[in-house]
């Protein structure tokens, strides 16, 4: 396997949104031949190249598009000044290119790799999440199997150093109350997730709130947070816990009002 489609199935195991270039087919004088590759990552770097110059910064620019709209695209630049929509190029050719988007799924980040955040996690990746595991005990976090991605780094360093966007969910459900507030006042101090919430009962979940205004968050931050998360099916045990957690990230990241479906007879 080349080494762009190694990185490319690196950055598709790590949730890092991507797109893939390839050369599909050309005329004339071109400066690369069909298969031709580059990825485009979402800053804008690439690695590979489908010839250079002006013409991969214009694929580079519709790569850059396709990521936001989640389409593949197919389209030919002339590469010679005959053509109404030519840019200057004097090869002479014209380069067709495929532009395929590698975008994750929506994304949850679980704050915890204890029984509950296992359940999650099992849930959440059989319902095409990307999931990530966030727990500094080893032992523990090798348990959450079902997590895409697993760290022992600080939760708090792990929100803070990542930029989120509406398709990606924290979800804070540790062993211990100051982990949690740590975690959740990140999350809150980054912001850009379409959803937060924290585990937890009415009393600790006012503890952790009393806390963060203090620290200086306010009402309206907080207000935003689902905490104590999920829905209220009256769950137990960890699995109904997960059923109760995956089904309000679903309900929050699409917009649904989490109502039942059943009809009037």
């Amino acid at each position: 396997m080349s080494d762009l489609l190694e990185e490319l199935l690196e950055a598709r195991r790590a949730g890092r949104p991507c797109a893939l270039a390839t050369v599909a087919a050309t005329t004339g004088s071109v400066p690369r031949h069909p298969g031709a590759r580059m990825l485009v990552h979402a800053d804008g770097s690439i690695s590979g190249t489908i010839g250079g110059g002006k013409f991969e910064s214009l694929v580079i620019a519709e790569a850059l598009e396709c990521l936001r709209q989640r389409q593949p695209v197919l389209k030919t630049w002339p590469l010679r000044e005959d053509k109404p929509d030519s840019f200057g190029a004097i090869c002479g050719g014209e380069v067709t290119v495929l532009i395929e988007p590698h975008v994750p799924a929506q994304s949850m980040f679980l704050v915890g790799g204890g029984h509950c955040a296992q359940a999650i996690a099992k849930l959440a990746a059989e319902c095409g999440f990307h999931v990530t595991a966030a727990d500094d005990r080893d032992d523990v976090l090798s348990q959450c199997a079902a997590a895409h991605v697993r760290l022992t780094v600080p939760a708090p360093e792990c929100i803070g150093a990542r930029d989120w966007n509406a398709s990606e969910a924290v979800v804070i459900v540790s062993r211990h109350y100051d982990i949690d507030r740590e975690a959740l006042a990140a999350a809150l101090r980054k912001g850009g997730m379409g959803y937060v919430g924290m585990i937890g009962s009415r009393r600790k979940v006012l503890q952790v709130y009393d806390r963060l205004k203090a620290d200086g968050f306010t009402a309206a931050q907080l207000a935003g947070v689902h905490a104590p998360l999920g829905l209220d099916i009256g769950a137990d045990s960890p699995a109904e816990i997960a059923v109760s957690v995956v089904a309000e990230v679903l309900m929050v990241l699409r917009g649904k009002p989490g109502t039942p479906l059943r009809l009037a007879p």
